[in-house]
């Protein structure tokens, strides 16, 4: 009987064995590195193991595939460039756009081509596919984004002043008040706050905790709020806990 059973599972043994060369061929079709970009969809929240509520982020990770990988002796530096965040047309891509990105498998253009800075990981290739696994639930990492434009905006909504009376006929309200100076040094200091062009800035906040990440749905949930409007590219790096 023993030696039926082992005939009987020997094919059970070989018909597992093309999974299993599956699974390793994907495994080295991905990538993981020290960041990534992704896109603010909005904010929600969830509950934690103690029941209480966390206020999260919502990020959608889009495909990104690395397109270059630059090296010291080459480029003085080391990084991997990564291109994806969407398809661009190819009348709406200039050829030499075309020409780069058709080394690495695409056939079209792409909406960004980004860097990161980094060690090169090992086994590193032009074409792999960069893994939302590159992150996990609790890393710290450092986010920048661009802020919402506000427009042309005075000192009160600017830079939070506090303003004049609002009655008694001061007409001063919301101004910004003086400006100059004496004789010495007869004008006015640079960097001086007034009335201008409020937002559209970038901005990079630190030490912003992954809550959660969701492969199945291309979705990272990070802890807060995140500088940007919806849709606005986020730049995430891996800070070292400590």
């Amino acid at each position: 009987m023993s030696e039926e059973q082992t005939q009987q599972e020997a094919p059970a043994e070989e018909a597992k064995a093309p999974e299993a060369t599956e699974q390793a061929a994907e495994t080295s079709n991905s990538v993981k590195l020290n960041g990534g970009f992704a896109f603010k969809v909005g904010m929600s929240q969830i509950y934690d193991e103690k029941g209480e509520i966390v206020p999260v982020t919502v990020l959608r990770w889009e495909p990104w595939v690395v397109s270059q990988i630059k090296t010291q002796d080459k480029d003085g530096y080391t990084a991997v460039q990564i291109a994806g965040g969407g398809s661009r047309k190819v009348k709406n891509s200039s050829k030499a756009s075309l020409g780069h990105l058709k080394k690495a498998g695409l056939s079209e253009g792409t909406r960004f081509v980004r860097e990161i800075r980094q060690e090169l990981p090992e086994g590193v290739k032009v074409g792999q596919e960069v893994s939302i696994e590159s992150f996990a639930g609790g890393d710290t990492v450092k986010m920048t984004a661009k802020s919402k434009g506000r427009g042309f905006a005075g000192v009160m909504k600017r830079w939070n002043f506090g303003g004049g009376p609002a009655a008694h006929g001061s007409t001063f309200h919301r101004q910004p008040g003086s400006s100059g100076n004496r004789t010495w040094p007869g004008r006015v200091v640079p960097g001086k706050k007034y009335p201008g062009h409020f937002g559209d800035e970038t901005i990079t906040t630190k030490n912003v905790q992954i809550v959660q990440v969701i492969p199945e749905e291309n979705v990272l949930l990070v802890k807060g709020p995140v500088p940007g409007a919806r849709n606005t590219l986020v730049k995430l790096s891996k800070q070292d806990q400590g």
